[in-house]
């Protein structure tokens, strides 16, 4: 499936290690932060689904594979496409890169929940109508 979003994310002190790379965790962070900007430019904001729908996205599964080192100060460039849109969960691959290197790669199941009871639901149309780009 083509890239349907791509954000960039600036490498601050707070983001590394003690040898001056991305601390391995923060990739996590960063993709997160992907899927929630991605969500913004379709007008659907995490706060707005719990108060007019009732409902929320949590991951349930997360893979990360890391290529290569990003460093203080580099730019990291984060692409996001859907593998995979079903009526209760959305799978995501992303892409981080320095430059021309890709540095690391994810693999996101996104479960839509009731927001009371934190149980599986179908995902609103209107929401899954924008994931599809109507």
């Amino acid at each position: 499936m083509p890239v349907v979003f791509t954000w960039k994310v600036r490498i601050y002190y707070e983001d590394t290690d003690a040898g001056g790379i991305v601390y391995y965790a923060n990739y996590l962070k960063f993709f997160e932060r992907a899927r929630t900007e991605w969500l913004r430019t379709m007008h659907l904001q995490q706060q707005d689904l719990i108060e007019s729908h009732n409902a929320m996205f949590v991951v349930t599964r997360a893979t990360v594979d890391y290529h290569a080192p990003a460093r203080l100060d580099d730019e990291i460039t984060l692409r996001l496409s859907i593998e995979k849109l079903g009526h209760v969960s959305v799978e995501f691959l992303q892409h981080a890169h320095c430059g021309d290197n890709l540095v690391a790669t994810g693999r996101f199941k996104v479960c839509c929940v009731d927001s009371a009871g934190v149980r599986p639901i179908a995902m609103p149309a209107a929401v899954a109508a924008r994931m599809r780009g109507h």
